[in-house]
């Protein structure tokens, strides 16, 4: 069973928004942290957003004021909404998780943003 599996992807204009989601399938009493990376081509993957489990959130500076990640225990689900989205937005973004007590880092399969210039 995959851990993580994000949805929400696709085609967007500039300044406008897409909310992602990240649906994990173990429960989130195992999760310590999540977080959504993004990839664009060419270049190194890099953090996008990250919450605890108890619920303190982290931000790359390029999206602060803009993006806002948050968690649904109930649903077992992450998001990540990204409001005013720029051209440079464009990648795949990727969920991943950390457990507790386990060193690892946990990744979904990826969905494109794209955001045409």
């Amino acid at each position: 069973q995959v851990p993580l599996v994000e949805s929400g992807g696709g085609l967007v204009q500039a300044g406008g928004s897409l909310r992602l989601s990240c649906a994990a399938s173990r429960s989130f009493f195992r999760i310590n942290t999540m977080g959504w990376y993004r990839q664009a081509p060419g270049k190194q993957r890099e953090l996008v957003a990250g919450i605890t489990s108890g619920g303190t959130t982290n931000y790359a500076d390029s999206v602060k004021g803009r993006f806002t990640i948050s968690r649904d225990s109930a649903k077992n689900t992450v998001y990540l909404q990204m409001n005013s989205l720029k051209h440079e937005a464009t990648a795949v973004y990727y969920c991943s998780d950390r457990l507790i007590n386990d060193p690892n880092t946990y990744w979904g399969q990826g969905t494109q943003v794209t955001v045409p210039s």
